[in-house]
């Protein structure tokens, strides 16, 4: 561990677990952690599983997450949504937008857009584009390029997202990392500064060099996403480790 760190955010996906099987040394280093005391915090943008889901999945691998140290993408973005009293037009995994179920939908004034797989389709997203060129704000869940699967890297909602931006000429909210602002929502759960908080991906962008923006310690782990490479896009000094095994070495 890095001197000075008091909260560790940890990425799932690629991090903790690839596809449904964990990674070694996963669910003994959580524990280590929070037998040295520190503050835990599951940090992902992953939008193709509910908050249940996620913990539920996440139990079975010996790893016990309360909902209050779970920080997701998709439930960052309900909250803005709530919060401005914004009607989405949604496109998101069907896994999620249940979470959606209680917010109003009819006559819809934003987009909410993330991992909607095979609903990113023309008529979706020419729909979102629609309502963002008349001036409904775009919320991304995420900003991810690709995601790590058991048949390889998957082509994730980031790209899709910069698409509808160009083309209707608007910006971007993003809900989830490397949004600064969600970042600064997790560390503030934390009771510490953002400088005792350390971020540990897969995601040299979304993880590493998101929380290093926000003020965070980071490392990137070589498992998941990580491609050869990765690490000579980080600053002189930052730290790197074959697998979340070795965190604490």
């Amino acid at each position: 561990m890095t001197p000075g760190c008091k909260a560790l955010l940890l990425d799932l996906s690629g991090v903790l677990y690839d596809g449904n099987i964990a990674i070694e040394g996963a669910a003994d280093i959580v524990a280590k952690a929070r037998r040295l005391g520190l503050v835990i915090r599951f940090v992902t943008n992953t939008a193709s599983k509910s908050s249940a889901e996620i913990i539920t999945g996440l139990q079975r691998m010996g790893i016990v997450v309360p909902e209050d140290e779970l920080f997701t993408a998709p439930l960052a973005a309900k909250r803005y949504v709530v919060e401005e009293q914004l009607r989405p037009y949604i496109l998101l995994h069907s896994s999620v937008i249940s979470e959606f179920s209680d917010v109003p939908q009819s006559e819809p004034n934003c987009v909410v857009l993330g991992d909607a797989r095979s609903d990113l389709n023309y008529e979706n997203l020419n729909r979102a584009f629609q309502l963002c060129h008349a001036g409904a704000p775009l919320i991304a869940v995420g900003m991810n390029k690709f995601f790590q699967t058991e048949s390889g890297l998957q082509l994730d909602a980031g790209g899709f997202v910069h698409a509808i931006e160009w083309a209707a000429g608007c910006d971007v909210i993003v809900m989830g990392k490397p949004s600064i602002e969600f970042f600064k929502q997790v560390v503030a759960s934390t009771g510490f500064a953002a400088c005792e908080c350390l971020m540990v991906g897969d995601d040299v962008d979304s993880d590493v060099l998101g929380a290093l923006a926000a003020g965070l310690q980071a490392c990137l782990v070589k498992t998941g996403k990580y491609q050869q490479g990765d690490e000579e896009l980080l600053p002189k000094g930052a730290r790197v480790v074959d697998s979340i095994d070795d965190l604490f070495y």
